[in-house]
């Protein structure tokens, strides 16, 4: 294979990277990644074990001298978000990512990274690898932490015997992460009745916004295309009376949604493209900077045969334009911390029904429960059902960490000023990983990085190659 990243140590680190890059593991695809990993344990004579989902858990004893040292727990995730420009052909189940380095920054062209989270996986690879003294460490590869930490929740943990642990899925070198928000999932399906078309149809797209993290970005401000078209079609059903023929948008719950598609018919329709321009610019006045490419279109195309009935439209868009999204509180306790959220992630439209895919977080249980009442509440109005599901837990913070205190000192000795400690709005499998293991002392650590969860997703070489340098560290001493 040839590699593209030079000039950072150690080099096998970011050839273990690049090696992931090329095997297809978006979540739930995760069984080529994890063949890779036991095979690179066999061929180290490194204790292995791999569950029914593709979990993967290898051990590698102590090298010399440092046999007295205590275990320490590594562990990272091995499936990644799989999102793509609409004008990028790629197949995320069959085809690697192609890289590209700039200015110091690895992307993928077209399509998300992935460092989220095989930079984990490159490291705990170069570690068993060798290129580093360590006491006894157990590596855990967890899969599918994208759609809900199920492989980390179905994880037989009586095989951990480390009470310390290190967690690589945070995306700034300068934070130490210790504590982070639980989170469910919400699938909102609406039935429709159809009718036949009539009339002209229109198709709106909009698009060119920034997306990102729907925990770790959603203080940014940045809009949400499924809950900006909610808005639009809200505000056109005043002047126009049309039928929703298709309602298209985001892929993914844990992703705030950059495109969104509707198609509609009925009379009189010829004005609309004209109302969404005018509407165009009133958005692009509320958008934030990062928003800067955002677009909305508005074309005549070919009437489909059939479309919802004024009831059904109704019902779905009124769904799309009153639920709550976004930051719906923030920390009582802990300055500029957002508490509670929801992510309007995915719309997509089925045979008889219009499905809403949500994902809310908070670190606090009883806010999770409301969430719940609450959509509940809106299936009810809009005659539809909710089903919620993949409900994890959130980590709280601890007063007392040695390990938090050996990460702080490392990383000051090495580069010269202490890391910010800080607790997250975004889900960390360490939430479900201490309800587990209750005695566990962990921290969350990671390299920079940019725009995950988005195709403008980037990795910062120079970042990984400290963070090594402090991991390595720690293992040493």
């Amino acid at each position: 294979m040839e590699y593209i990243i030079n000039g950072y140590e150690p080099k096998k680190l970011f050839e273990f990277f690049e090696d992931i890059c090329a095997i297809p593991h978006g979540s739930g695809n995760e069984a080529a990644i994890a063949d890779y990993l036991v095979i690179f344990a066999r061929a180290r004579g490194l204790e292995c074990y791999r569950d029914a989902v593709n979990n993967v858990f290898i051990k590698a004893p102590a090298t010399k001298g440092l046999e007295d040292r205590p275990a320490i727990l590594l562990q990272g995730h091995t499936d990644m978000v799989c999102e793509k420009n609409n004008d990028t052909e790629h197949d995320f189940s069959r085809d690697g990512l192609k890289l590209f380095v700039e200015n110091g920054w690895l992307g993928a062209k077209g399509t998300t990274l992935g460092g989220d989270d095989g930079i984990a996986v490159a490291m705990m690879l170069a570690i068993l690898d060798g290129q580093t003294p360590h006491p006894a460490v157990e590596c855990l590869f967890t899969v599918e932490e994208e759609v809900g930490l199920l492989g980390a929740e179905s994880f037989d943990y009586s095989r951990v015997s480390a009470s310390r642990m290190i967690n690589m899925d945070s995306e700034e070198e300068s934070c130490v992460t210790a504590g982070c928000a639980g989170g469910l999932r919400t699938d909102l399906c609406i039935p429709v009745t159809y009718e036949d078309a009539k009339g002209m149809a229109v198709e709106i797209r909009l698009g060119g916004l920034a997306g990102g993290h729907s925990g770790a970005d959603v203080h940014r401000g940045r809009a949400n295309a499924n809950k900006l078209m909610g808005r639009l079609l809200l505000a056109l059903s005043k002047e126009f009376d049309f039928r929703l023929c298709l309602i298209e948008g985001g892929s993914k719950d844990n992703a705030i949604p950059r495109e969104c598609t509707a198609l509609v018919c009925g009379k009189g329709l010829m004005l609309m493209p004209a109302k969404v321009a005018k509407l165009t610019n009133e958005f692009i006045k509320e958008m934030c900077a990062e928003d800067a490419g955002f677009f909305m279109q508005c074309n005549t195309v070919a009437a489909p045969e059939r479309c919802m009935d004024a009831d059904s439209t109704a019902r779905v868009i009124c769904a799309m334009g009153t639920v709550a999204n976004g930051v719906l509180a923030m920390s009582n306790n802990i300055e500029g911390l957002v508490e509670y959220s929801r992510n309007l992630g995915i719309i997509r439209t089925e045979q008889g029904s219009v499905h809403l895919t949500l994902s809310s977080r908070s670190a606090i249980e009883s806010q999770l429960d409301a969430s719940i009442d609450d959509l509940d509440a809106l299936a009810v109005l809009c005659r539809g059902s909710a089903r919620h599901h993949s409900r994890y837990p959130g980590w709280s913070y601890a007063k007392e960490s040695p390990i938090r205190d050996q990460y702080l000192a490392a990383y000051k000795a090495l580069f010269g000023k202490t890391p910010e400690v800080n607790v997250i709005h975004a889900g960390l499998e360490c939430g479900i990983i201490r309800s587990r293991l209750p005695e566990m002392d962990m921290i969350s650590v990671g390299p920079n990085m940019k725009d995950i969860h988005s195709p403008a997703e980037r990795l910062d070489l120079a970042s990984c190659a400290r963070f090594w340098q402090v991991i390595a560290k720690i293992l040493a001493e």
